[in-house]
């Protein structure tokens, strides 16, 4: 009896391999966005812009591995939080205005400002679109539902306006020296365009992955 237990303890072990990298991949995002932020916090332009910019993945990373056994996140969604926390990484050594990546592109496409704090809101709307997404389901009623989607993008939304209240305090605590941290770049209508970008991201991203996301959402139920 105790071969045959045996044999059966194997055959499980061998049908679940497959599942192990999705549980290996959570720790796998969460180390690239701890050397990310490493990587960023050595010699950033400015220390306070820095810390400003990457506060919400000093917040985020580590309640989402205090609660990595009680709520797990499905793999998509680890996969964009940790992309996401790499741009503002970027975002955040460099300061928006002056990722040299954002001025590649300025110079090659021949335009007036840095791109890279438009791509910041993007992803802004774009992550937090499946992040929102996935709460929703898993914890709402709101599974299948119509309103899944409109609620998903208002949620976004007024996630992007309180940051750009966050933006607006800054100024006015910091004055000049909270700058670096706005990256308006002389753009008078900088704080609607951030918005519009935040909604675009929302839109395309649940557009794109809402499929994805819900494939993903059943295999982390079953």
């Amino acid at each position: 009896m105790s071969l045959i237990a045996a044999a059966r303890r194997r055959t499980a072990n061998n049908s679940a391999s497959p599942a192990a990298p999705s549980s290996v991949l959570p720790g796998v995002c969460a180390a690239v966005v701890v050397v990310g932020l490493a990587v960023s916090a050595w010699a950033p332009h400015d220390r306070t812009t820095w810390l400003l910019e990457v506060v919400w993945v000093l917040i985020g990373l580590p309640l989402a591995v205090l609660a990595r056994r009680r709520f797990p996140l499905s793999g998509l969604l680890c996969c964009l939080l940790a992309a996401h926390a790499l741009v503002l990484a970027l975002g955040g050594h460099y300061t928006y205005a002056q990722v040299p990546l954002g001025e590649w592109v300025k110079d090659g496409l021949g335009l007036s400002r840095n791109p890279y704090d438009r791509f910041g809101h993007l992803m802004q709307g774009f992550v937090p679109a499946i992040l929102v997404r996935e709460l929703l389901v898993r914890t709402s009623p709101l599974r299948g539902s119509r309103w899944l989607a409109p609620l998903t993008v208002c949620a976004c939304l007024a996630f992007s306006a309180v940051f750009e209240l966050f933006e607006w305090a800054a100024a006015v605590i910091g004055g000049h020296a909270a700058d670096a941290f706005l990256a308006t770049q002389g753009d008078v209508w900088d704080t609607q365009w951030d918005m519009f970008c935040a909604l675009i991201g929302a839109t395309v991203s649940l557009l794109v992955l809402s499929k994805w996301h819900d494939r993903q959402l059943t295999r982390l139920a079953g």
